[in-house]
């Protein structure tokens, strides 16, 4: 007689990690200060003492990192005249899904002469799981935005590759709300087109983009090119004032050579954050 699964009567759902969390900074004696912190479940924020007029914000997820059917939502706010920039604690860890996408929302906004810096570190996709991920910025005219989305496609010294992996990314920037930037990066659980294709991921297990919008972005894009001359997989281009940068590679160490000197050009000057490190 064949075996049956056991039914068990009344299950209970699988407990699932939510959390929702918002910074808000405004202008003040010449600095950034906080203005707003918000935070409930496993969502938290951690603002570091500053080292500049800028104000850094850490996010964390207390969950440990997230599976099918979790739910995050994070929301920064830099207001009139202030520099916000927002990291998190560590990579972002993305398990086996027995059901269902983990999401992800991020909404940005930045106020007349302000700049936000989107740097968190990098996501990590197990074997098996499913993320589904969506950023919306809205900016001032005169406003400057610096983000970053990095992925790291399995565990290398585990010998994954997360070819059963699903990854659904969507982005959407927004200038006194006129579409400036819209994109879209989606891989499917099972598909070696997209990885394997030289037009696409070409074998890679790290990748990354990096939008920047603000003034000097020709100019900018000149000095991004001559850092990026010893990256194959690696690339820049301009649209306005619109920068996009590109980068593939081997693994995720690989990727943060080529990413942190980019973000240290385009960080006005000051420092990678802290918790970034090679």
């Amino acid at each position: 007689m064949l075996d049956t699964p056991s039914i068990v009567p009344n299950a209970q759902p699988l407990q699932r990690a939510q959390g929702t969390a918002k910074v808000a900074v405004k202008h003040r004696d010449g600095k950034s200060v906080l203005d707003t912190l918000y935070q409930q479940g496993c969502a938290k924020i951690r603002i570091p003492k500053s080292q500049g007029n800028w104000l850094e914000a850490v996010l964390i997820n207390s969950s440990g990192g997230l599976t099918g059917g979790d739910r995050l939502a994070w929301a920064a706010e830099a207001q009139a005249d202030t520099h916000l920039v927002v990291t998190t604690q560590a990579c972002e860890r993305v398990y086996r899904s027995i059901g269902g996408h983990a999401r992800v929302t991020t909404e940005l906004e930045i106020g007349s002469g302000a700049r936000l810096d989107w740097l968190p570190q990098e996501t990590i996709l197990f074997e098996a799981a499913a993320l589904d991920r969506k950023l919306d910025v809205s900016m001032a005219a005169d406003a400057t935005f610096l983000g970053l989305e990095a992925v790291i496609l399995g565990r290398e010294a585990m010998g994954e590759d997360a070819i059963a992996s699903a990854l659904t990314d969507r982005w959407r920037v927004r200038r006194e709300g006129q579409l400036l930037h819209a994109e879209m990066t989606r891989l499917e659980a099972g598909c070696l087109i997209s990885r394997t294709n030289h037009a696409l991921l070409d074998n890679a297990r790290a990748f990354g983009t990096l939008c920047f919008i603000g003034e000097d972005a020709d100019r900018k894009a000149e000095q991004i090119k001559a850092l990026l001359a010893a990256c194959p997989n690696g690339g820049v281009s301009t649209i306005g004032d619109k920068l996009i940068v590109r980068a593939l590679a081997a693994s995720g160490y690989d990727l943060r050579k080529v990413l942190m000197p980019v973000i240290a050009l385009l960080a006005a000057g000051q420092a990678v954050p802290r918790l970034w490190t090679l």
